[in-house]
């Protein structure tokens, strides 16, 4: 029991509150003695005066020896919880009313007693009882005056010996009945405090088996329960909701940490992959030349090399490609902004493909709007988003077909489109195209080439610029990339990149 939070609690309470009885005990038990003795002291203040004037006991310069003896026979018979002695004025016990073995004092402090006859004392005052070496009683006393003689006193003793005799008979059996009611009692407590303890710790319970199966769980599997505090809950209420969300916090983040180290290991093999063939190919081509360069005519040697010229250009490509998207997924390249003519970038941007185009047999037209707003942005980075969707519209037109360039002035933005007119993208791999080397089904185009790269580098950029990208396709017919950029007059703070988002439209 003491191994659970609850047998614990209850225990503690159990034990303060029986440290809190006793002490509680003791001081009522002294403070009612004290009550007592008080009580005694002043109701019987004038006892011993009364006693010296009613029986006489001075006699001349002597006391009255018999009205003495006759006085202690009549309050012993009367009155046995008194006891009464004769003091001399150096307070020796001249005479008492007890067996001369039961008094173990041969005299008595006088400073309690002209204190008390002095009056004004605070009661109850205690003086030496004579019948026992260590203990001090209440009293009462008189002076007996004597002619021609220092005074004697007159000594009762309040609560005497048979007092004590009877006190202390009912004070044990007082005690057996409180010791047995107290045990009771306690034991009654405890159940009934170890069971209240143990419902108000359920809830701890239950969540710490939470705890332990989520846990077990790898921390995979969140917390289902406790995701909202109810009204009025309290700190194990905030407690269970906390955890709700952490368990639920740390298992997104487990499945990112699995979802990234799987991403990983495909761009490590798509890396591979697509490092591999140029560097096959260049490795192929420049060892043929070693081998049979004499055997080659001048022709065949021209054509090894320009096929390892590309090879090698094509390689060159993609390590600058992947440098320049672990550059911006790092955010080593801060962005520069500035107003600039969005129109004028996207001309000079098409008059640069033109020849590749033309080379494609791909028709490149551009349709820009008049009195465009210039735009708020990194320009290089701008140019570099159409450089690839145009590049990308290229590689996957067929020639003949067309890739057109659009630039609309919309009222608070400037929306780019890149139109072509290829083998367009399935609509299951539209949500995928912009992941690092992805690549669609039906990439059959013979001219379309790169290492995939180009597309997550754009939409990399846009989210810099809090932008994002929308793709559109029909197989067949073709595919639309757009985005918009807000112009200098409504200038809004580019977001977290990570919260950005991409529509993809049927």
């Amino acid at each position: 029991m003491l191994h659970t939070l609850s047998g614990r609690l209850a225990l503690l309470l159990f034990c303060t509150l029986a440290a809190a009885v006793a002490g509680y005990g003791v001081l009522t038990f002294r403070g009612s003695q004290a009550h007592l003795d008080e009580a005694n002291q002043k109701l019987n203040r004038d006892l011993a005066h009364y006693l010296v004037e009613t029986n006489k006991l001075a006699r001349g310069d002597e006391v009255n020896r018999r009205a003495l003896s006759k006085l202690f026979a009549n309050l012993m018979s009367v009155n046995p919880n008194i006891e009464i002695y004769l003091l001399d004025q150096d307070g020796t016990i001249l005479t008492y009313s007890a067996a001369e073995e039961r008094v173990k004092r041969r005299a008595v402090e006088l400073a309690p007693v002209r204190e008390y006859l002095a009056g004004g004392s605070m009661f109850p005052l205690m003086g030496d009882d004579p019948r026992d070496l260590s203990r001090q009683k209440v009293f009462s006393a008189a002076p007996i005056p004597l002619q021609g003689k220092p005074e004697a006193f007159l000594y009762v003793v309040l609560g005497g010996e048979e007092y004590d005799s009877i006190a202390d008979m009912l004070a044990e059996s007082r005690l057996l009945r409180t010791r047995l009611f107290a045990v009771v009692l306690a034991g009654a407590l405890l159940i009934a405090w170890f069971a209240l303890f143990w419902s108000i710790t359920s809830r701890l319970r239950r969540l710490n088996s939470r705890v332990e199966q989520f846990r077990r769980s790898a921390l995979v599997t969140p917390a289902s329960d406790g995701a909202s505090i109810r009204a009025g809950g309290d700190d194990i209420d905030q407690l269970d909701a906390t955890f709700a969300q952490m368990s639920q916090r740390i298992a997104q983040q487990v499945e990112d940490l699995k979802q990234t180290d799987q991403r990983r290991r495909e761009l490590i093999a798509n890396v591979s992959h697509d490092l591999r063939t140029p560097l096959t190919a260049l490795h192929g081509y420049l060892e043929t030349l070693l081998m049979k360069g004499s055997e080659l005519s001048l022709e065949q040697q021209r054509e090894y090399l320009e096929t390892a010229a590309r090879s090698s250009l094509r390689l060159s490509k993609l390590v600058a490609e992947l440098f320049e998207l672990a550059k911006l997924e790092s955010r080593a390249a801060p962005l520069e902004l500035e107003a600039f003519s969005l129109g004028d970038l996207m001309q000079d941007v098409a008059e640069e493909f033109a020849l590749v185009a033309e080379q494609n047999g791909v028709r490149l037209r551009t349709r820009i709007d008049g009195n465009l707003e210039p735009v708020s942005g990194d320009i290089e980075m701008i140019e570099r988003v159409l450089q690839n969707l145009l590049q990308n519209a290229i590689n996957h037109t067929r020639a003949g077909g067309e890739v057109t360039l659009d630039v609309a002035q919309g009222p608070q933005t400037i929306a780019v489109s890149v139109t072509d007119t290829g083998c367009g993208i399935p609509q299951e791999d539209l949500p995928y195209i912009f992941d690092r080397f992805y690549k669609a089904r039906n990439n059959s185009v013979q001219n379309a080439q790169g290492a995939g790269l180009g597309l997550t580098i754009a939409k990399r950029i846009l989210d810099l610029h809090g932008a994002s990208i929308n793709a559109k396709s029909v197989i067949n017919e073709g595919t639309t990339f757009d985005f918009s950029l807000p112009t200098t007059a409504f200038k809004r703070d580019a977001p977290d990149p990570t919260s950005s988002s991409v529509a993809v439209v049927a």
